[in-house]
């Protein structure tokens, strides 16, 4: 299923990047990104022009992805904004046919996802993560890269499951 191409993103960092990138991949393409710091105003991510606040994204019933990372704020977010929430999955991910992805579910290359696994709203499954058989995945959560699941896995809403503890840059 090829994506709209006026989509647009809410946040502009790192995340927003990979999203971007993804939409791109799937066929989509995005109009705009919007993100609240003042210091990326008017400038691009990826080709994009960045806009602000979020809170001033033109979404009405535009197609649109959050592109936050952290949890709680993509839930303020999505608890805020009304948008047609995109739900996106990168071409290379592996999706079997009866798992369910929610509404903006972001799904990143290299991922796969097993039979009867259920992912819940605005929940970013990273860069090649696995969700075996029969998982449960609340909302607002967010796989790390590679995070992998065995069958059977309850994730609660707004968990952050990493492979890895987060390295402060130098």
């Amino acid at each position: 299923m090829k994506l709209p191409d006026d989509i647009v993103v809410i946040g502009a960092g790192g995340h927003a990047k990979v999203v971007i990138a993804t939409i791109r991949a799937a066929g989509g393409d995005v109009v705009a990104a919007y993100d609240d710091d003042e210091a990326r105003w008017g400038k691009r991510v990826l080709g994009v022009q960045i806009r602000g606040p979020a809170s001033a994204a033109e979404l009405g019933g535009r197609p649109a992805v959050i592109a936050i990372g952290d949890n709680r704020a993509r839930q303020v977010v999505a608890d805020q904004a009304r948008a047609d929430w995109m739900t996106v999955r990168h071409p290379s991910a592996i999706v079997h046919p009866s798992a369910s992805l929610g509404r903006g579910a972001v799904v990143f290359a290299g991922t796969i996802i097993q039979p009867d696994a259920s992912i819940g709203e605005h929940v970013i499954i990273n860069t090649a993560a696995s969700v075996d058989h029969d998982c449960s995945i609340g909302d607002f959560v967010h796989l790390g890269p590679g995070a992998r699941l065995c069958g059977g896995v309850a994730v609660r809403e707004g968990a952050l499951l990493m492979t890895d503890p987060p390295v402060a840059p130098a």
